[in-house]
């Protein structure tokens, strides 16, 4: 997994909004510790996953499925063992979205 970190303050929204919207082929993945300051995103059909803590970002990048499917569910695992679980895929309304993260096996951990 190829990761690449950054610092880049302001707040989430610039990522919800732009960046990491559904437009562009991200879906969140929400936990309970959500918030102005704090998100994650996943795109299923780059493999990535992106989040944003306190101007802190960490970008994801997997070299197949499989290991994308891995980190989600370590994201998943992690986040219900610390309290602030699950971590749900938002894939939104978008059946393209959906069928992606689908494929992944990854339906479980939708809403």
């Amino acid at each position: 997994m190829k990761i690449t970190r950054e610092f880049c303050p302001g707040d989430r929204y610039v990522y919800d909004f732009g960046l990491c919207s559904y437009e562009k082929g991200w879906a969140q993945v929400d936990t309970a510790q959500d918030a102005s300051y704090f998100g994650t995103w996943a795109n299923p059909t780059r493999l990535m996953i992106f989040s944003y803590c306190e101007g802190d970002t960490t970008l994801k990048e997997a070299a197949s499925p499989e290991e994308f499917a891995a980190e989600l569910r370590e994201i998943d695992a992690w986040n219900r063992a610390n309290g602030y679980g699950p971590g749900r895929i938002d894939p939104g309304f978008d059946p393209a979205m959906r069928a992606a993260f689908d494929r992944l096996s990854l339906a479980d951990l939708f809403y």
